[in-house]
């Protein structure tokens, strides 16, 4: 038997390698830009074509290469950064493998434009899948040109995996913000299809972070200073009521490279306690400055995931930095001793007389004696017969569970109408229609069989004992269902025109999302229209939602949809419609007629699964007779 083991051609294990490294368009921005920071560029521009599907073109002003070096650099494994194993653990810059270069040039077709300071001519280098096409002579500013086109066009499974340019933008708009946001010295510049999604000079994190993601922000951080001698913190927190449930800007950067923690996550997180809901995130950048000796950035492809040898000493440095931020700007809860009628407390004299407080008292007052005149103790007269006003409402106004049964077992497992709706044909029982006949003809005689319970629940008798319907959760189903049923007939919400429009600011993540959204929401009744830079401006709103914060419900629609990573298309109406249900559901403490409550509990019984919302949540519980007789 022949041996069967074989070495890769280099191209095949170069395709291999990319899989790694390069996992779509924003892989290769991440990497082109990350040399170009390591080639001391103080201007980076960026240049897009269908989402970097067609091309990714990175042009800075670094050092250059000279022609050797620009032929060599996509060598795998060759590196200007390392020469020893012993580098690896003393490294400052972003990139030291030498993977990413051979990654990107065996899965795209590369063109190469370079020129050191030192040089006259610069270098155009030509490469398509490993392969080097041709190598001259050209004029070239100082710096690299990167020119990435058609990427795997040599590896059709990974190119059909692509999402859709819209999803794809996002991605790349995401990567953007996170090195822009850890590169403040570094001028960046994105376009996209010839249009200029951002332009941010030099500056610092401050006015990084306000030129990425809205001035509305600049007032909502609270600065994170903090020096010891395994770590120093800088950055910035969000207030407690800028957090969101959704979409918060959360970032952590160490030595100048983004990463994910979930440990200094939950370090940040815990100074948050009882400050913020449970389910909501609050907004963080901040940045780790520690010995490159202490951590390892080599556990990973993307190098995202480091992994800190003072983990566990960091840990409450980052929770005590967080809640001096918080505590410092008078966001964490304290006792304000500065009042104007604070008691007058005087200084101690040793050897002087202390004399104790006295306290006077009349012995002769009797709170029980309304006759008592004390004019220290006078005790108030009420009129006790006025807070009865309104209860003398005898026995037979209460209805019980005995009398017109309008809910049955059906009630809970058969759909039901009210006297507004027809009966379906799921419940044509003689007896059961007969039920609700004699319901509508006594209804002007009778009194409701519907009350309503602290604003928040309707409460109605039936056979099997006592029903309470959460009113918010109950009109969120219904609408849901009336959205989703639109959806199938391909019907768009009725929309309302509104008289002055609003203007909403979305990020460049966001906005790129908007094609894709667009369709979903003019099905929803929303009619908005693009002003450009992000803002869009809101002329049409979905009847019935009136008095809702409509920028922050499309804000949270937007959120919703860019969280989504897979199947944008077909779950995006279904995220909306939720989002949009919860917002215009009835609120909690709305009080309702009787009718209202009767048509209510008759649209969500009518329905074919009326027990939960549709984020899983219940909408009704059942008392039965007995567990209301074990209790009396």
């Amino acid at each position: 038997m022949s041996d069967i083991i074989h070495l890769l051609p280099d191209s095949v294990a170069n395709q291999i390698a990319a899989g790694e490294v390069i996992q779509r368009p924003a892989s290769v921005i991440k990497e082109l830009v990350e040399n170009a920071v390591d080639a001391g560029a103080t201007s980076i521009q960026i240049i897009l074509k269908d989402a970097g599907r067609t091309l990714i073109q990175v042009i800075d002003n670094g050092c250059g290469m000279s022609p050797t070096d620009a032929r060599l650099a996509f060598e795998r494994h060759s590196t200007s950064k390392i020469r020893q194993a012993e580098d690896l653990f003393s490294l400052r810059t972003m990139g030291f493998r030498g993977e990413a270069l051979a990654s990107i040039a065996a899965i795209a077709q590369v063109e190469l434009r370079t020129r050191r300071a030192e040089d006259e001519v610069g270098t155009c280098l030509r490469i398509a899948a490993s392969q080097c096409e041709s190598q001259e002579v050209i004029t070239a500013p100082v710096g690299s040109n990167f020119s990435i086109k058609n990427i795997f066009f040599n590896v059709p499974a990974r190119r059909k995996f692509l999402k859709s340019n819209q999803v794809e933008l996002s991605n790349i708009v995401n990567e953007f913000e996170r090195m822009a946001l850890v590169n403040t010295e570094v001028e960046f510049v994105l376009i996209h299809n010839d249009n200029e999604l951002h332009r941010l000079p030099a500056g610092s994190l401050r006015q990084r972070i306000v030129s990425l993601f809205g001035k509305s922000l600049n007032q909502q951080l609270l600065p994170v200073e903090a020096s010891t001698s395994i770590v120093t913190l800088t950055g910035y927190v969000g207030k407690p009521e800028a957090a969101r449930k959704r979409g918060a800007l959360q970032y952590l950067f160490v030595n100048g490279r983004y990463m994910r923690h979930p440990g200094f996550h939950k370090a940040v997180m815990k100074a948050y306690e009882e400050l913020i809901p449970q389910n909501e995130m609050p907004n963080y950048f901040i940045n780790f400055d520690v010995a490159p000796d202490t951590i390892d950035v080599n556990i990973h492809p993307t190098k995202t995931e480091i992994k800190f040898e003072n983990e566990q000493a960091m840990w409450p440095i980052v929770l005590a930095a967080v809640k001096e931020a918080l505590g410092k700007f008078c966001a964490a809860p304290s006792i304000d001793f500065d009042m104007d009628d604070a008691p007058d407390i005087p200084a101690y004299t040793p050897g002087s007389h202390i004399t104790p407080p006295s306290k006077g008292f009349n012995p002769s007052y009797n709170p029980f004696n309304t006759s008592s005149r004390c004019s220290n103790n006078k005790r108030p007269e009420y009129d006790w017969q006025k807070l009865y006003e309104g209860f003398t409402t005898t026995k037979n106004d209460i209805p019980t569970a005995d009398d017109n049964n309008v809910a049955d077992e059906k009630l809970i497992n058969t759909p039901f109408t009210s006297p507004i709706h027809k009966v379906t044909t799921e419940c044509q029982d003689d007896e059961y229609i007969q039920s609700r006949l004699n319901i509508e003809t006594k209804s002007s005689q009778a009194p409701s069989l519907y009350m309503q319970f602290k604003g928040r629940y309707i409460v109605t008798p039936s056979k099997n004992g006592l029903l309470l319907v959460d009113q918010h959760r109950a009109h969120m189903r219904v609408l849901f269902e009336q959205y989703m049923q639109r959806r199938m007939e391909t019907q768009a919400l009725p929309s309302q025109q509104i008289l002055y429009p609003q203007l909403i600011q979305l990020t460049q993540a966001q906005a790129a999302l908007f094609n894709e959204v667009e369709p979903a929401l003019n099905q929803l009744g929303f009619d908005l229209s693009d002003m450009g830079g992000g803002t869009y401006s809101v002329c049409g709103l979905p009847a019935g939602i009136e008095g809702i914060d409509i920028c922050t419900l499309l804000e949270q629609l937007f959120e919703a949809a860019e969280s989504n990573e897979s199947n944008l298309a077909e779950d995006l109406f279904t995220r909306i419609a939720i989002s949009l249900a919860q917002a215009a559901a009835l609120p909690i403490g709305q009080v309702l007629s009787p009718t209202e409550m009767e048509q209510l509990i008759g649209d969500l019984f009518a329905l074919s699964t009326p027990n939960y919302t549709p984020d899983g949540k219940p909408i009704f519980t059942l008392f039965t007779n007995e567990e209301i007789c074990k209790r009396m």
